[in-house]
Order: structure tokens, then C-alpha cells, then sequence
């Protein structure tokens, strides 16, 4: 009876060990969003209305998180009816072509304190290329009986490395679009 027990014991032990956590993006705390230089003078900013995502980890330091991202880019909005119809076509994203942007972790390693560095693919229009996200871990919290995470990541790319190809000169709307995702995550029961 007694090694029954420890065997039990010794069971449990292993599967909490490999237990994996899965966090949802919350969408009502959270915000994608974009800024380009325009005409080397001032800045756009717009944002993408609709994502989705997940971080699943077993680890409590997230250093083995796999995270996955999807925004969807016919929600884009700059407050401007015209230029959001100009971005969602062929000279940006042909959002009716490419209609979301999609994002999957290779590596999410601790740099110091609560800074990381987040690793992926990231797909644009028929684009995949490497990309590095520089993150700040806000914590945990609770609310209403749920554990919420939060994270800022922030990233430069070049547009034109994506066949986002409407003025290549970037004289009039610039090459590096620099992004920022404010993101909450509730863990899934």
C-alpha cells in the first residue's frame, strides 16, 4: 500500500511538473497599434480593431511560452475613412487577398528584471520573415476571480520587407513602421 502511495504520489509530482498554462488574449484590455512617418514631417498612427491570441507555458518565468497572434486587417482604423480604404488595398495590405497578419513564437528567453526578448515568424500579406519583439512582463493580477498577465511588446519593421510596396522611395510615407501591442491575457480554465 505504502508504494502505491509513493507511486502516486511520485505521479502527480510529474504531470503538475508538465502541466502547461494557456492565457486568451483579453480584447477589452488590449490594443494593437502602428506609427509610419509621414512626408518626413510627422507620424500616422493607426490600430487593428479585431486579434487574437494565446501564450501557452509551464514554466512561471514564461521562458517556454509558445505564443501565437492573429490580427485581422480589415479592422485597421487612422481615424480616416479614405486612408483605411487605401491601406486594406493592393498598395498595402490587399486585405481582400491577405486579410490577416499572423505571428508565432520561436523563443521567448529572459533578458533581466521584467524585460524579455520575443522571437517569431512573422506573416504579412505573402511575406514570412524573423522578427524581435523587446517585451515588459507587467505581472499578474486578479480580477473577478481570474488571473490576468500583462505585456507590452514593441518592434520596428521595414514595410517594403513585406511587399507593403505603395511609395518605395519613403519620401512620402516612411519604410519602418514601428509597433506596439498592449496586451492583457486571462488564464483559461
Amino acid at each position: 500500500m505504502k508504494k502505491i502511495f509513493l507511486f502516486l504520489i511520485a505521479l502527480a509530482v510529474s504531470v503538475s511538473s508538465f502541466a502547461q498554462t494557456k492565457w486568451v488574449v483579453d480584447p477589452m484590455h488590449s490594443f494593437v497599434s502602428f506609427s509610419v512617418k509621414h512626408m518626413g514631417i510627422s507620424f500616422v498612427n493607426g490600430s487593428f480593431k479585431k486579434f487574437d491570441g494565446s501564450v501557452v507555458a509551464s514554466k512561471p518565468d514564461l521562458t517556454d511560452a509558445k505564443i501565437a497572434f492573429t490580427v485581422d486587417v480589415n479592422s485597421i482604423s487612422t481615424d480616416v475613412e479614405q486612408r483605411d480604404k487605401h491601406l486594406k488595398s493592393d498598395d498595402f495590405f490587399n486585405a481582400e487577398t491577405y486579410p490577416s497578419m499572423k505571428f508565432e513564437s520561436t523563443g521567448f528567453k529572459k533578458l533581466s528584471g521584467s524585460n524579455y526578448e520575443l522571437s517569431g515568424k512573422l506573416t504579412i500579406r505573402d511575406v514570412t520573415k524573423d522578427v524581435k519583439f523587446n517585451v515588459v512582463y507587467g505581472g499578474t493580477a486578479q480580477q473577478q476571480g481570474k488571473t490576468k498577465a500583462g505585456f507590452t511588446a514593441t518592434t520596428t519593421i521595414n514595410r517594403l520587407d513585406y511587399h507593403v510596396n505603395f511609395d518605395q522611395s519613403g519620401a512620402g510615407v516612411a519604410k519602418d513602421v514601428a509597433i506596439t501591442l498592449n496586451l492583457e491575457f486571462v488564464e483559461a480554465k
